[in-house]
């Protein structure tokens, strides 16, 4: 199975390789369009390879995407550790429970209701 993982891997990075090869052409990346940059003044660009935008792209929707992810399953990490909280407190409870329960009786006899 690893060396699956590994194929694939490799096939993955071959693929790419030859995509960034393909995609050298230098492309003027501007951050607005050309009637708001003469209406603020200023015009933002940088020049770039073109497989440099789009695995920009790609990398950036992937960290977007894992933050949206995380702030979505906020709810249930709460919730989890909500029910973490009161398994933990209502352990301690049984636990003082028990305790109370087989205060002066024989510790023979406490450790075998305790097993019943």
């Amino acid at each position: 199975m690893r060396y699956i993982r590994y194929a694939i891997l490799g096939a993955l990075g071959i693929l790419l390789v030859s995509v960034c090869i393909a995609n050298r052409t230098i492309v003027a990346l501007k951050l607005l369009p050309d009637a708001v940059a003469e209406f603020v003044g200023m015009n933002p660009s940088i020049s770039l390879p073109l497989f440099m935008v789009v695995l920009g792209g790609l990398g950036a929707g992937l960290v977007i995407g894992f933050i949206w992810e995380w702030i979505r399953e906020h709810k249930h990490r709460r919730a989890v550790s909500n029910q973490n909280r009161e398994v933990k407190k209502l352990s301690r409870e049984v636990k003082k429970l028990k305790q109370q329960k087989h205060e002066g009786k024989d510790e023979v006899l406490a450790l075998l209701d305790e097993a019943s």
